[in-house]
């Protein structure tokens, strides 16, 4: 099972059991969910159980070092995942992607995100009482941008619109084709009454043309469209290391 570590643990250890029912039992909004970072870990192992590498592994055929990385993964999820530094995090993120590929896996990790924030667990407090959720539309062999964003609508609007919305996220290292894409989509959803509210600009602060990006994001704006923007996501200027 996942583990509370390092400061968030000291944080909860100085609460009295009333002081943790007492936030528990506040209404939240959570207004910034992102969807892949969210998905329970029995959800993540029941996809890891399932999934085989699409291309048969032989002595002539080894695997990739994608398969490795997902197989790497699944066994550290067995024995259990500490998450003590944003680096631990993201070192999940290639074998998410590759077992969330598919409108079926899509279909089952928006379903359980939106019941562990919004249905009552074992403290009889949902985590939230409003949810948005935010994701980046991704076309795969599998899916496209646009199958992938209806299929987590249809999750999403399984509950009230007062309980529940989606924001469309952009990366700033998308090419303007996969950009402009993921603006029409978000657009055409929200226009045609499904329940897209904003749009995410993420990714590496130091990639992308902000021009391009600001020309698209102000199409979206104006059709009625919030926004959010992910900034200072590296600490070094040169540093390599990328946090989006």
């Amino acid at each position: 099972m996942s583990q509370i570590a390092g400061a968030a643990a000291a944080a909860l250890a100085s609460l009295q059991a009333d002081d943790v029912d007492f936030l528990r039992g506040l209404p939240k909004a959570e207004l910034h969910a992102h969807l892949n970072g969210s998905i329970p870990i029995d959800t993540i192992l029941q996809l890891a159980q399932q999934y085989s590498p699409s291309i048969a592994q032989s002595p002539s055929n080894p695997p990739s070092s994608q398969d490795k990385t997902v197989t790497e993964v699944i066994e550290c999820l067995k024995s259990g995942v500490y998450l003590n530094e944003i680096a631990d995090f993201f070192t999940l993120f290639p074998a998410i992607y590759e077992l969330t590929s598919t409108p079926q896996a899509i279909q089952i990790v928006t379903n359980a995100v939106l019941r562990s924030f919004l249905e009552d667990d074992d403290t009889k407090s949902p985590q939230c009482t409003y949810l948005e959720l935010r994701t980046t539309p991704r076309e795969t062999s599998h899916m496209t941008r646009e199958e992938y964003l209806e299929t987590v609508l249809v999750e999403i609007e399984q509950y009230p619109a007062s309980q529940a919305a989606l924001i469309v996220s952009v990366d700033r290292r998308m090419t303007e084709r996969c950009l402009e894409e993921c603006i029409d989509l978000a657009i055409k959803f929200k226009n045609s009454g499904r329940r897209v509210v904003g749009i995410d600009v993420c990714g590496d602060p130091r990639k992308g043309d902000m021009q391009i990006f600001t020309r698209h994001i102000l199409r979206a704006k104006e059709a009625g469209l919030g926004l959010t923007v992910h900034i200072a996501e590296v600490c070094d200027p040169y540093d390599t290391y990328n946090v989006c």
